[in-house]
């Protein structure tokens, strides 16, 4: 069903970090962006869609405006407004949104940060574009940061706090079909394994909360009103978001699920894990009957690898691209 092509190098090895491998396609340039974290540091590479030309950028962590070697970045990800493309990284230290290309940083969120050490970390994982301005941030103290974007500048705001969570934020994704007959359009995670479903707006619903008996819940993905689910488990669920009811339950992993991506257009989904194996499966939904199906459609292992980031590289899931902990490089398939 796929094929490898030639992998991208990066500057620094990857993370093992959730979710580490964001992708952005640029259409009308022939071009798609891959960002990859490593420690302080996201490696930022701009791939010609015929594989002859890459340019490098590495954007360091920063507290305010002044770089720190000491803060580690959590994530790096693209969100996608109608209006304006950012690239928000979430750090140790606080948040910072740049414009698409990495160029400027137009705004600096910085963390509630102890005057004294505690045992619990700080820092801000979980990143989602949601509606026609907002974009939301995951803390580990639970919280939701829910900011709200301008068409264009840097006067972003803190414009609401979701407080639903008790533990860490671990994703979040908003409604990725573009079907505006969705109740909710997005849903968080946390370590605990909780989903909370919001509807967004000038001031954010919550709409249901779905147990997660205790297992975390690493990535998750929102489609047609469906939350897809990976766990440490290495189970993926399927959940109807708005009332909780469980339509799939896969054993897809034999390790802990580091990513979950979904191909908004055919219903392709992808997700990577601890054992080296990255899947992808098909998901179908009968709309008369209210119910979802998923299907395994292939395999591929990176042997010796702890997977760590996968992502589609289009909305019809025609290729995709993966990272592994410690390799320097951004692996990637096609449909044969």
């Amino acid at each position: 069903m796929y094929h490898k092509e030639k992998s991208i190098q990066i500057k620094s090895s990857a993370s093992a970090l959730y979710n580490n491998l964001s992708v952005l396609r640029i259409a009308p340039r022939c071009l798609t962006y891959f960002t990859v974290v490593h420690a302080n540091v996201v490696n930022m590479v701009s791939a010609s869609w015929d594989s002859l030309n890459y340019s490098h950028r590495q954007l360091q962590s920063k507290e305010g405006s002044v770089a720190t070697s000491s803060s580690l970045i959590m994530q790096a990800a693209w969100c996608v407004l109608p209006s304006r493309d950012l690239l928000v990284l979430t750090s140790q230290k606080g948040i910072q949104m740049y414009e698409s290309d990495g160029s400027i940083m137009v705004y600096w969120h910085a963390l509630d940060t102890p005057e004294t050490p505690t045992a619990k970390a700080v820092f801000a994982r979980g990143i989602a574009a949601v509606w026609e301005k907002y974009i939301c941030v995951g803390v580990s103290s639970g919280s939701v940061l829910v900011f709200d974007v301008p068409s264009k500048g840097s006067n972003i705001t803190l414009s609401e706090v979701l407080e639903e969570h008790k533990e860490a934020i671990t994703d979040m994704a908003s409604e990725c079909s573009g079907s505006l007959e969705c109740i909710a359009d997005l849903v968080s995670a946390d370590d605990s394994g909780l989903l909370c479903m919001w509807k967004s707006g000038e001031d954010f619903q919550l709409l249901n909360k779905i147990p997660g008996f205790d297992t975390s819940c690493s990535s998750v993905k929102l489609w047609k009103g469906t939350v897809i689910a990976g766990y440490g488990t290495g189970q993926i669920r399927l959940y109807e978001g708005v009332t909780g009811v469980l339509h799939a339950e896969v054993n897809a992993h034999a390790r802990w699920i580091y990513s979950l991506d979904i191909a908004p257009f055919t219903g392709l989904l992808l997700s990577a894990a601890e054992d080296s194996w990255v899947r992808v499966w098909h998901l179908t939904l009968t709309p008369e009957t209210n119910s979802v199906e998923i299907e395994h459609m292939y395999n591929e292992c990176i042997t010796d690898t702890q997977m760590c980031g996968a992502k589609f590289c289009d909305g019809d899931g025609y290729a995709f691209a993966v990272t592994g902990y410690d390799l320097s490089e951004i692996i990637r398939y096609t449909q044969a």
